[in-house]
C-alpha cells in the first residue's frame, strides 16, 4: 500500500515580505491621509478609529478563515486514512461460513 501526500501550500520569503511591505504601506498612507484633511480633530480622530477597527477586523477574519481551513485539511486527512485503512482490510475473495 502507498500513501501519498497532499502538496503543502508554501509561501516564499519574497511574497511575506511583499505582503507585508504593502499592508504597512497602505495603512501608513491612509494614516498620512486622515492627519491631512482639511477639518476639526474630531473628524480625524473617528477616522482614525474607523481605520483601526477595519484593520483589526481583516486580521480576525484573516484568522478565521485559516483556522476553517486547517480544521478541514485535518478532517480531509482523517477521513482518507479511515478510506485505505477499511480498503485495506477488505478480502472480495474472502469466503463466508453460514452456521
Amino acid at each position: 500500500m502507498t500513501t501519498t501526500k497532499a502538496p503543502v501550500p508554501r509561501t516564499t520569503t519574497a511574497f511575506l515580505v511583499q505582503a507585508a511591505l504593502s499592508f504597512s504601506i497602505s495603512v501608513i498612507a491612509v494614516i498620512y491621509a486622515i492627519a491631512h484633511l482639511p477639518g476639526d480633530a474630531w473628524i480625524r480622530g473617528f477616522l482614525l478609529l474607523g481605520m483601526l477597527y477595519v484593520v483589526t477586523s481583516t486580521f480576525t477574519l484573516s484568522k478565521c478563515v485559516r483556522d476553517h481551513q486547517e480544521a478541514s485539511a485535518v478532517i480531509s486527512r482523517v477521513d482518507q486514512v479511515r478510506l485505505e485503512r477499511l480498503l485495506a482490510e477488505y478480502d472480495p475473495f474472502k469466503q463466508h461460513v453460514m452456521p
